[in-house]
């Protein structure tokens, strides 16, 4: 019997070797298919530099937030705050920006208050033995965003440090024109996504934060310190929370105190789309990016084409539903197998 090419080298179009790559590559395809289809509909408009450096530089934020958030998921777990953690950190460092305070401790408020607010989520979930984070976290949701209405009155602060907007407006151009550069953003978006890879595929924490969100309790007979992990997973959370904060602070040069209402929900959104599971125990910290884009472009083109702004929240809703009944049925086929 002859072998066809496909059996040959190991890759069945129709057995187990096609689904895995479209669980891994899938996504990537799905970005690449809004690309190809918007660039046919407005190709003047879309393929431009400068409208592809602005996807990237007004979805980085979210990437980051993205990236904490997946980490929490990855666990079964939900973090509502990050939202409120962006806010905050946002106004904190502009207040601090305003007064003069050094720049280079200026670029750390931000980051260090969302470590802080991550250390109280893990510790009092963990220690209050609350039934589910999310509990925990939209209490934290109302505090932080509480403490921001403080701090800043209720009023936006702008006049930042130069070194602050830097971060979040900048460009390498690389000998480029200024548009069709790389944005400075996008670069600490790429450093957190490859230090993030490194540190749940190569390290014991990392196989211990998927064997958590795999089987807890199996996790724990095993010698896994769960606890002390989940601290440290909500830590990482509220760290890319404040990171997010920072950037958005230096892309508008302020801080406001309704940043980040409800962006939560598109963090959580695009860690589904990206293949994680609400289940736990899965996903790829590519596949979080490939699902920011996602978003990110759906935006966009529904943007220079003219959809109104109602009909984009019910599209991306949709979406949603679409992506969390995906990763349902993903879950009960692999059940079945």
């Amino acid at each position: 019997m002859s072998d066809t090419p496909a059996t040959k080298s190991g890759f069945s179009l129709r057995g187990p070797g096609m689904s895995k790559f479209l669980e891994v590559y899938g996504i990537i395809l799905v970005v690449v298919v809004m690309m190809a289809v918007l660039a046919a509909i407005k190709p003047d408009v879309f393929l431009s530099a400068q409208n592809l450096t602005n996807i990237l530089k007004q979805n980085a934020s979210l990437a980051l937030l993205a990236l904490g958030m997946y980490v929490v998921i990855v666990t079964a777990g939900i973090d509502l705050s990050v939202g409120s953690i962006m806010g905050l950190s946002m106004v904190s460092l502009a207040v601090a920006s305003k007064a003069g305070v050094p720049w280079p401790v200026v670029l750390l408020i931000g980051p260090a208050i969302g470590l802080a607010v991550g250390w109280v989520n893990g510790v009092g979930l963990t220690v209050l033995r609350l039934p589910h984070p999310f509990i925990m976290t939209l209490g934290t949701l109302n505090v932080a965003r509480g403490l921001t209405y403080l701090i800043s009155n209720g009023a936006p602060i702008s006049g930042l440090q130069p070194e602050v907007r830097y971060i979040g407006q900048a460009y390498f151009s690389f000998g480029l024109p200024a548009p069709a550069g790389i944005p400075a953003s996008m670069l600490l978006v790429a450093v957190c996504a490859v230090g993030l890879w490194f540190f749940l595929e190569k390290t014991n924490m990392g196989r211990h934060i998927f064997a958590i969100g795999g089987n807890p309790h199996a996790a724990r007979v095993s010698g896994i310190n769960v606890d002390r992990t989940l601290v440290v997973v909500y830590m990482i959370s509220g760290f890319m929370a404040g990171l997010s904060g920072l950037l958005l602070a230096g892309r508008t040069d302020s801080g406001f105190p309704n940043a980040g209402i409800g962006i939560e929900l598109d963090a959580i959104a695009a860690v589904i789309i990206g293949g994680a599971s609400f289940f736990g125990g899965r996903g790829t910290v590519l596949g979080v990016l490939a699902g920011v884009l996602i978003m990110g472009i759906l935006r966009n083109g529904l943007n220079i084409n003219n959809v109104s702004a109602f009909w984009q929240q019910i599209l991306i809703g949709l979406v949603i539903i679409v992506a969390v009944y995906i990763d349902v049925l993903r879950r009960r086929a692999a059940v079945r197998r």
